[in-house]
């Protein structure tokens, strides 16, 4: 068992981190002060050109902000190993100070709250390099099997700081959406986020090509991917399906990608209709695993079913399908369209996400295959730390937010005893916080109203403590006593225990309780394990 779950993490790239102390670096990335608070970002538009031979990128992004408080100083991001060439506001060069890879921006007046300024900022320099995309941030530069070059960029967690300048934190997304204008040699494509607008031969040995994003979204979304692409369009229902694949991989993607669409039916019918449409949806190939990039989604899953050919649930059923597609599309949803403020509740993005996949089992291949796989997910939680992370300082929590949340969340399916119901509460999740930045306690509370339960114990049992709860039982006689054993103070949840052949609903809390049962063998009382992620400690 232990193997097993060191093995599963390693596949993932999870790791389980000791604790740390926090850094002056830490603290500017991931929290909020005046110079973060005092204006709201509308727009990106980023104009750059990359040069894979040297791995340098040189160029602008156009900041277009909101005042929301009087200020003469800002806060935006750009990682220190980068070039500063300038920063301009109506033609006017503006001072500004380093610390880290903060960049603190002085004006010679104060800018007054409801005004809408933008500045330009020139940069230049070499990107951070990824060493293992995408779990740790960068970019990769590498070559197809002819030769060219094949470039891609993951910065999730690290930041998207590392390769431009943006206010690089999770609470502020363009409004107003992004232009992504990407120069590269003659002969490859760049394909972004959103809408192709266009490409223009710089006469320079490089082809400018032009994105457009309408939609607000996520910093560390924005992305770019070079090679010799070859492009395959689809629709469904009038939703544009466009793919990016190598060219000698054009057969292999047309038949693979034809699980988009029952996917794209299956999640429209459980979360609502796909929530960027107006910037439509592709499948870039990438030379690193995958990625939910917004609307540009990145797969590098190889053409393989499940998870680079294997099944992260150890029972079969993960090879049903492809997991990149299904899970990082997914995240269109869930991290995308509903999204975090601090990267502390990334639980709001992942735990939802990997559900997804038991969602999409379910459409196509029914309940009893769908609970096989969430239960198998349980082989792979490590219960090392809570889910929750540090707030403001850019930290995750454990990566059980995965699985552990997955399970989380089948068991306040079962919770809620009415599958009916329990559709509609997630579709209106969906829906009452489409393209909103949210914390975990509004998920909470939402969950709670919906379902007509009181569902902060057990959110945050599975949230805040390492240990899942544990089914105390007793039998003496015929007379069944039961209690929970948790770390959440008075923590109370029903769950359904099969006696006989008979199921019957007990309603745990952290006190016993005795039922009356037609069995004197406790080895007949067998707690739905498969619904409910539990421990059962049985006497």
């Amino acid at each position: 068992m232990k193997n097993t779950l060191i093995i599963a993490l390693a596949v993932l790239g999870i790791n389980s981190l000791s604790a740390q102390n926090y850094t002056r670096r830490d603290s500017l990335q991931g929290g909020l002060r005046h110079e973060r608070t005092s204006f709201d970002v509308q727009r990106y538009d980023l104009n750059i050109t990359i040069d894979p031979d040297k791995r340098y990128i040189n160029g602008y992004n156009d900041i277009t902000f909101k005042v929301t408080d009087d200020t003469d100083r800002i806060q935006l991001d750009l990682f220190e190993n980068m070039k500063i060439e300038s920063i301009v506001l109506n033609g006017q060069t503006l001072q500004y100070k380093r610390d880290n890879d903060a960049v603190f921006i002085s004006f010679p007046a104060p800018l007054k709250q409801g005004s809408e300024q933008k500045i330009r900022f020139n940069y230049s320099g070499k990107p951070k390099v990824a060493a293992n995309a995408p779990w740790d941030g960068g970019f990769v530069f590498t070559k197809d099997k002819t030769g060219k070059p094949w470039i891609g960029v993951a910065v999730q967690g690290t930041g998207a700081s590392l390769w431009y300048p943006v206010k690089d934190h999770q609470s502020d997304e363009p409004d107003n959406g992004a232009t992504i204008k990407v120069a590269v040699p003659n002969g490859l494509m760049n394909v972004s986020n959103g809408r192709f607008t266009g490409s223009e031969d710089l006469k320079n040995g490089y082809t400018r090509w032009d994105w457009e994003v309408k939609n607000p979204i996520n910093n560390y979304d924005i992305t770019v991917n070079i090679a010799d692409y070859a492009h395959i369009h689809d629709n469904l229902d009038g939703l544009d399906l466009d793919y990016y694949v190598l060219k000698y991989n054009e057969e292999k993607a047309k038949k693979q990608f034809e699980q988009v669409k029952p996917m794209m039916e299956c999640f429209q019918a459980k979360f609502g209709e796909y929530p960027f449409k107006e910037d439509g949806y592709k499948l870039v190939e990438t030379p690193y695993l995958g990625m939910e990039h917004q609307s540009a989604v990145a797969y590098g899953n190889g053409y393989r079913m499940g998870y680079r050919g294997g099944d992260l649930s150890f029972t079969g059923v993960g090879l049903l399908f492809d997991y990149i597609i299904i899970h990082e599309t997914g995240h269109e949803w869930f991290g995308n369209s509903i999204t975090s403020k601090d990267i502390a509740d990334m639980w709001i993005h992942e735990s939802f996400t990997t559900y997804s996949e038991t969602v999409y089992l379910e459409c196509l291949h029914g309940y009893d295959q769908a609970m096989k796989y969430v239960y198998g997910q349980r082989m792979s939680v490590m219960n090392d730390k809570p889910v929750i992370g540090v707030f403001g300082v850019n930290k995750e929590g454990s990566g059980d937010m995965y699985f552990k949340g997955a399970l989380m969340l089948n068991t306040i399916r079962h919770i809620v005893n009415d599958d009916a119901k329990w559709w509609a509460i997630l579709l209106k999740y969906s829906e009452t916080y489409k393209k909103q930045v949210i914390d975990g306690q509004t998920v909470i509370d939402f969950f709670s109203r919906e379902s007509g339960i009181d569902l902060q114990p057990v959110f945050n049992q599975y949230l805040r403590y390492r240990n899942i709860p544990e089914l105390e039982l007793k039998l003496e006689g015929n007379k069944l006593q039961y209690r929970w054993k948790a770390d959440e103070p008075a923590f109370a949840m029903p769950v359904a225990v099969d006696i006989n052949g008979k199921e019957i609903r007990l309603q745990g809390t952290d006190k016993w309780q005795t039922l009356k049962v037609d069995t004197k063998s406790i080895n007949d009382i067998k707690p739905k394990v498969t619904e409910f992620y539990i421990k059962v400690d049985k006497e």
